[in-house]
């Protein structure tokens, strides 16, 4: 008995500390959904708002229905039981239940509807948008290409900048954890923003709770939705079609900033954009190349082949890989083209391919001296590369340089 007791006071003390572990390791994130929330995240859009109303107003109508059909079930059960003496009676070719059972759905269906359609309708209307976005899905990324309206063409995408660390389980997890990223989606307050969705190489799907958003960005199609934020904050979404294999590191943070805010985000980034700007027809030094690789590899690469460049799971090492050490023609055409779990990269520019190819082949334990030139890649891309090019060629470019 006494051994029970002290079997019960453990378990009891493991449920408590349990139970009490989320609310000392959870706090509320920021933009995102709150710790114990059972309800959706308040609405910063009139969209985001019918949609909360219509959710309320199907539930009470299910909740009518449900206590309707199981009280007259349950009373039929207890008061009309055989035991009682009652009869079953006959409904056979009923007009009235005929009638009733045909009638009171289609009133309810109805009710559903409209509301439903009108809510439907409006969330379609993607006209007189201030400011239009296009919004490119990649494995396992966002790409944003601000296409009309103030701050037409800006373009950069916005990857996941939680700590690898975290993710690993080697440090604390941070309040945003998986929802943080390097370059969020910047919008004006108060101003109708038309997102066109598409995709670069599998299904994936633009979701922000807040806004009442989620639309799929599909290969090879384009499809629209929109959005009017009318409180500035930050807001985080994520994508809500299985991608593969880090489709839990795939966030949407959206960023709401009043329009005087937004005009000087605008100004800071095409000034950040021309300084920036890459000159594909420039010899670089394997110094240059290098330092710029090293930021593609960690933006783009590092999260599968992790930062050390020894792979994991379905992505090999690159470090002493044959790709990597091999011929410059192949390490060229996985990039570019991919193969088997890996997507293509030819999203990127000439100078960024370069770069990144050039860095795996000289870094960790990888010392081919080969320095790949961005009028290379763009031979590749057109096909102009003969496949007996090999590492020799890419090393007499770096002589030249």
């Amino acid at each position: 008995m006494k051994k029970m007791k002290h079997a019960l006071a453990a378990f009891l003390a493991s449920g408590m500390l349990l139970a009490g572990a989320p609310a000392l390791a959870v706090s509320d994130m920021p933009g995102g959904p709150a710790v114990n929330e059972l309800n959706f995240q308040p609405p910063v859009t009139k969209l985001a708002e019918e949609l909360h109303t219509l959710h309320n107003m199907m539930l009470i109508i299910c909740l009518v229905i449900f206590i309707g059909v199981f009280g007259v079930m349950f009373y039929s059960v207890i008061k009309h039981r055989k035991s009682k003496g009652h009869q079953p009676a006959n409904f056979h070719e009923s007009t009235t239940v005929e009638v009733i059972w045909t009638v009171v759905p289609f009133i309810i269906v109805i009710l559903m509807a409209l509301p439903a359609t009108k809510t439907v309708v409006a969330m379609k209307d993607t006209t007189n948008a201030d400011v239009t976005i296009k919004v490119t899905g990649y494995q396992w990324k966002w790409g944003y290409d601000y296409l009309k309206g103030e701050g037409e063409g800006i373009k950069f995408l916005s990857t996941l900048t939680t700590p690898r660390e975290q993710i690993n389980g080697q440090q604390p997890k941070s309040n945003t954890y998986l929802q943080e990223v390097d370059n969020p989606m910047v919008v004006p307050v108060n101003k109708k923003v038309r997102l066109i969705t598409t995709a670069n190489d599998v299904i994936h799907s633009f979701y922000v709770p807040a806004f009442g958003v989620k639309q799929d960005a599909i290969p090879g199609f384009v499809r629209d939705t929109w959005f009017k934020a009318e409180k500035i904050g930050e807001y985080r979404g994520f994508c809500t079609e299985l991608c593969g294999k880090e489709h839990a590191y795939m966030p949407v943070v959206v960023k709401v900033v009043s329009e005087e805010d937004y005009g000087k985000w605008v100004d800071a980034q095409k000034k950040l954009m021309a300084a920036s700007a890459d000159d594909p027809n420039k010899t670089y030094t394997i110094v240059e190349l290098m330092a710029r690789g090293e930021k593609v590899y960690a933006s783009n690469c590092a999260v599968c082949h992790q930062p050390n460049g020894k792979g994991g799971g379905a992505f090999p090492a690159l470090d002493g890989s044959k790709i990597a050490t091999g011929p410059i023609a192949n390490h060229i055409g996985i990039v570019l083209h991919g193969k088997n779990a890996m997507p293509n990269w030819s999203h990127l520019n000439d100078v960024e391919l370069a770069s990144v190819i050039t860095y795996e082949r000289n870094s960790w334990g990888n010392k081919t001296g080969d320095i790949l030139q961005p009028v290379q890649v763009k031979d590749a891309r057109g096909g102009n590369m003969p496949e007996g090019k090999t590492a020799e060629a890419g090393a007499a470019a770096g002589q030249k340089s």
